[in-house]
C-alpha cells in the first residue's frame, strides 16, 4: 500500500521539540523525505535525525535561523541540492515572549514578529523558485487560534499569528495558478514540553472548557498537517484548519 507522503520531500521548520517534532516524524512515518530545522536546541536536533532515519527514508537536520532571510534562501538551496527537490513546506519555527502591552518591550515584540511571521515570509519566498519550476507544492502555515481570536498577554504572539493568516490567503492566492497551494493550520490548547511546567488546577480549568473535554496532542496537529501536505486536499488552498478540540465553536 502506497504511503499518504510516499516520495515527497518536506521542509520543516523549528522541529526539534512539541508540535515540529511530531510532524517531522508523522511525515517520515507516512513515507515523506524529511528535512528540518533546528537552532538552539542542537542535541535534540541530532537525535531527531537519527530516529527519523529509521524510518528508511532520507532526513537531514539543518541548523538554521528561520528569521534570517539569508540563511533561509541558503537553507532552501541546500535542500533542494540534497534531496533534489521540495514539495512540501510546514512553516513551524515560533516563539513566545508573553507579557501585557503596558510592560512589553520593544524587543519582545521585533523578536516575536521576526520568528513567527518574518521567517514564514523568508522561507515561502525561498521555497517558491523550486515549486513554481516543478508548477506543484503545498505550503503549510502554522497560527494558532490566539491568531484568530486574540489573548490577553499575547499581544506580539496574536499579531504574529493574524499575521500568518493574512499572508497564507494572499499567497493562496497568488499562486494558486501555478498548482501551489497555501493553507494554515491553528492549533489549539496544545499539551507539549511547555504546558507540563503549568499549573495543574488551570490546565484542568482550560481542558474543561474545550468541547472534546481535553487538550490536543502534538500527533493530532501533525496529522491535520499531512493531510494538507499530501494529495488528499489537492482542491484546498487559503484555508485555516483550526485543530482545537472545538475551542472556538
Amino acid at each position: 500500500m502506497t504511503k499518504l507522503l510516499d516520495g515527497k520531500t518536506a521542509l520543516i521548520t523549528g522541529a526539534s521539540k512539541g508540535i515540529g517534532r511530531a510532524i517531522a516524524v508523522h511525515f517520515a512515518q507516512l513515507g515523506a523525505n524529511v528535512a528540518f530545522t533546528y537552532l538552539s536546541s542542537v542535541e535534540k536536533g541530532e537525535a531527531l535525525e537519527q530516529e527519523l532515519a529509521a524510518h528508511g527514508t532520507k532526513v537531514k537536520g539543518f541548523r538554521s535561523d528561520a528569521a534570517d532571510y539569508a540563511q533561509a534562501e541558503k537553507l532552501v538551496e541546500d535542500v533542494v541540492a540534497e534531496f533534489g527537490r521540495l514539495d512540501i513546506l510546514v512553516n513551524n519555527a515560533g516563539i513566545t515572549q508573553d507579557g501585557l502591552l503596558m510592560r512589553m518591550s520593544e524587543n519582545q515584540w521585533d523578536q516575536v514578529l521576526a520568528v513567527n511571521l518574518k521567517s514564514v515570509f523568508n522561507l515561502t519566498k525561498a521555497a517558491t523558485k523550486p515549486m513554481m519550476r516543478a508548477k506543484a507544492g503545498s505550503i503549510i502555515n502554522m497560527s494558532s487560534v490566539v491568531g484568530v481570536k486574540g489573548n490577553a498577554g499575547q499581544s506580539n504572539y496574536a499579531a504574529s499569528k493574524a499575521g500568518i493568516i493574512g499572508f497564507t490567503k494572499s499567497v493562496a492566492l497568488e499562486l494558486g495558478s501555478r498548482n501551489i497551494r497555501c493553507n494554515a493550520v491553528a492549533p489549539g490548547f496544545i499539551e507539549t514540553e511547555m504546558t507540563d511546567a503549568l499549573d495543574p488546577k488551570q490546565v484542568d480549568e482550560w481542558r474543561k472548557a474545550i468541547p472534546l473535554r481535553r487538550g490536543g496532542t502534538p500527533e493530532d496537529v501533525a496529522k491535520a498537517t499531512a493531510f494538507l501536505a499530501s494529495d488528499d486536499s489537492a482542491y484546498i488552498t487559503g484555508q485555516v484548519l483550526q485543530v482545537d478540540g472545538g475551542m472556538l465553536t
